[in-house]
């Protein structure tokens, strides 16, 4: 999600989804997913009983287990999902609508497999290899809890996060994508982890190279590798936060890589953050919904190919 902006024109709504390209990358068909408001189609019975009895119960065992007057329970506090339900490799939308939309028209064979308090997930496939679709929610405490419970609890091992930034420099345009090789940020989420020091946020090596050897090929807008900020406030107003920040090669701001990152290093896993520049600090330019809604195809074939860069991932 966007941070540091002032809301002008469609710039603060980030609830629009991609309209990405299964029909064109790779000739998977798109699918016809349940709407998860519809809880007869979306979740089968046992599952919303699984998710009244996790869904807001913080001791519950992860993935397996029982409780006391519940019987079996599967999934997490935040996840109904079971065992296997999701791959290894993820893309993670901040808008659980836009989670929806990939699975819908970039997946084959697409099915909901979580959406404890809306937030939804689905599995199915891509080119022939099994990928999930999890919406993270807005700012670092959210992703954080998604993605640490991806990579602990059922054996996820890359994520790819595709969301918007607000472009800094001008530099950047509008619509270009921008993959963050390092995440400064003005959490405390730098400094909590290890007493004593301040960590760098930084993406795993590979994903990063194949995301760029991805950009190469798309012949389209410009795709700028480089830091982006994370912050903590969705409406910080502090130009010289900025301009400190531009000074020193800073691309794009925005609100979850930082947490993904963290919780990437300390769980063992690889994450990414690709990103589309829907709004831009300095010049106020903003996509308006439609523009939004194919402006992201092209973050969402990057990521997907930085997942499948290498597909034999160790156990």
């Amino acid at each position: 999600m966007t941070a540091g902006h002032q809301v002008s024109g469609g710039s603060a709504d980030r609830h629009d989804a991609p309209t990405a390209p299964g029909a064109r990358d790779g000739g998977e068909r798109a699918v016809a997913v349940p709407d998860a408001a519809v809880p007869d189609a979306a979740v089968p019975a046992d599952r919303a009983e699984r998710e009244r009895a996790v869904g807001d119960q913080s001791g519950a065992s992860p993935v397996t287990g029982t409780r006391p007057g519940h019987g079996p329970v599967t999934g997490t506090p935040h996840i109904a999902a079971g065992p296997g339900d999701f791959a290894p490799l993820v893309l993670m939308p901040g808008d659980p609508r836009r989670a929806r939309r990939i699975a819908e028209t970039f997946l084959a064979d697409a099915r909901l497999v979580t959406d404890v308090r809306g937030v939804l997930g689905y599995t199915g496939t891509h080119r022939g290899e099994p990928l999930s679709v999890l919406a993270s929610g807005m700012g670092i405490p959210s992703v954080s809890i998604y993605a640490t419970e991806l990579f602990r609890h059922y054996g996820v091992r890359r994520i790819v996060r595709v969301g918007t930034a607000g472009a800094l420099p001008l530099t950047v345009a509008v619509r270009d994508v921008v993959i963050a090789s390092a995440a400064h940020t003005d959490s405390s989420i730098s400094r909590v982890l290890v007493d004593g020091v301040s960590l760098s946020h930084t993406p795993s090596y590979g994903l990063l190279r194949a995301a760029a050897n991805a950009a190469g090929q798309q012949g389209e807008a410009a795709v700028h590798i480089g830091p982006v900020f994370t912050s903590d406030h969705f409406y910080l107003d502090r130009p010289a936060l900025f301009d400190a920040l531009e000074r020193r090669g800073t691309l794009a701001v925005e609100m979850e890589a930082a947490g993904l990152y963290a919780v990437a290093a300390t769980e063992g896993g690889e994450a990414l953050a690709v990103l589309t520049a829907s709004d831009h600090l300095r010049t106020e330019e903003a996509l308006s919904a439609a523009e939004r809604e194919t402006c992201f195809d092209r973050a969402v074939r990057i990521a997907a190919a930085a997942l499948l860069g290498d597909v034999r991932i160790s156990p």
